[in-house]
């Protein structure tokens, strides 16, 4: 019998640390070569790392919740070519796993019930957040209907399900929230947690009897780490400007019901200014870069980040070589990520190589924002809601659709000249659309 080491993949072009969300097995179980073994957060994509061969876990290095550098080891596998028995947790422990009863050192934590189900659900087709749900309310997912790309199983249908089954006199759906009612908080001891919770500093943060205590998702940690890394390590700058994008909407509303026929997909604004925001990249090639190490690296590649909201947490997957698809192409691309990022099944290369960063906070209404850079690169910029306002036009008030353009940029990188210019370019490229432009 011989063992093998099992190390923190390298997952993406400038991932240096993963951070362990959950294990897929335990010790002593049994895993096949490319069976999910333990799934993976990192500030860019949510994923689960297949074992690297058959064997059985015969210890577990990084628990969950652990950050663990790119290379580091994080769990042994015994490699045996004929089954044996294998050790097994002493008895208190098997009962308290069997039980859900928590071990000693997890005094005053109740851990999440897993789903009631006859045997281990196939991980592989579930997203954490689906599987979460069901574990939550004791859904057998084999149960409920997939109505997502292949038959996935969705967060809605999980919902759905429940719902049905509240009407149906099921015991647990009325767990599930109606919408706008309010849910009486758990006790912080029922909350499982990935990791330490960090002690109170005071009188005023000692949550109260009414209080409820959220241990955030890995997910969650992981973007709150990067952020925070953000705003301390670049000297953010931010600037705004409104365009008019009257012949944006016009343009739009020609077209979009033949493009949604021919493309099946549906035709937003938002392809429309991706594709000012590469035009304009060409133009000013130092925001489409990156500092490092005192030297500015300028990205020949021009791949376009964009922020996806899901509802555990944000992606942003990645439009590469954006400057060389049309309006048609952009639209049809977004769609397909969007819709992956959305089902939980985003790839390293689906996130991975971005240079610059757009987000549609205008689609639930903001009209102005001040986004975080996503390191290394040197700038964000926002697309805002279009408000119909009255603006001066020459010498007369007119009703116009406007929209507000909120970019921060590295400072380090550039100065508020080359960014308020490249921000006029996009405008420029905006109010130039109309009814001519050509979609492919």
């Amino acid at each position: 019998m011989s063992r093998t080491t099992v190390t923190m993949p390298k997952l993406g072009e400038s991932v240096v640390e993963g951070t362990i969300a959950s294990w897929l097995k335990a010790v002593g179980d049994r895993v096949e070569q490319y069976e999910p073994l333990v799934e993976v957060v990192t500030d860019k994509v949510n994923t689960e790392i297949p074992s690297p061969v058959s064997g059985v876990v015969e210890e577990i290095l990084a628990k969950e919740g652990a950050t663990v550098s790119v290379g580091a080891p994080i769990a042994i596998l015994a490699v045996q070519s004929e089954p044996v028995e294998t050790d097994r947790p002493d008895p208190g422990e098997a009962d308290a796993k069997g039980a859900g009863v928590p071990k000693a050192e997890d005094a005053g934590v109740r851990r999440e019930p897993e789903p009631a189900a006859p045997g281990p659900l196939p991980r592989g087709l579930y997203s954490p957040l689906v599987r979460r749900l069901a574990s939550e309310h004791g859904v057998d997912l084999r149960l409920v209907p997939g109505t997502g790309a292949g038959g996935r199983v969705t967060k809605r249908d999980v919902l759905a399900y429940l719902e049905r089954r509240a009407q149906s006199g099921g015991t647990q759906a009325s767990a599930v929230p109606a919408r706008g009612e309010t849910v009486s908080p758990r006790p912080a001891a029922a909350v499982r947690a990935p990791g330490q919770v960090p002690a109170p500093s005071g009188p005023d943060t000692v949550p109260g009897p009414a209080d409820e205590v959220i241990v955030p998702s890995a997910m969650r940690q992981t973007i709150a780490a990067r952020m925070t890394f953000s705003k301390k390590a670049v000297p953010h700058a931010w600037t705004m400007m409104e365009a008019d994008v009257s012949g944006l909407v016009s343009l739009r509303d020609g077209v979009k019901d033949q493009f949604r026929q021919r493309e099946g997909v549906d035709l937003t604004y938002l392809p429309f200014f991706i594709k000012a925001v590469v035009e304009s990249l060409k133009e000013f090639p130092r925001l489409n870069a990156s500092w490092q190490d005192d030297r500015l690296v300028v990205r020949k590649r021009i791949n376009i980040g964009v922020a996806v909201g899901l509802e555990d947490g944000l992606v942003v997957p990645v439009i590469r070589d954006a400057d060389r698809l049309s309006v048609a192409g952009l639209a049809r691309t977004l769609s397909g990520l969007v819709a992956r990022a959305r089902e939980g099944r985003l790839g390293v290369d689906d996130v991975d190589g971005g240079t610059f960063t757009v987000n549609n906070t205008g689609a639930f209404g903001s009209i102005a924002s001040y986004p975080i850079i996503n390191p290394p690169q040197a700038a964000i910029l926002t697309m805002e809601a279009i408000v119909r306002r009255p603006v001066a036009v020459g010498d007369a008030i007119a009703i116009r659709p406007m929209m507000n353009m909120c970019l921060s940029f590295d400072h380090r990188v550039t100065d508020g000249l080359y960014a308020g210019r490249f921000l006029a370019a996009v405008r420029r490229r905006l109010e130039s659309l109309g009814p001519d432009t050509p979609l492919y």
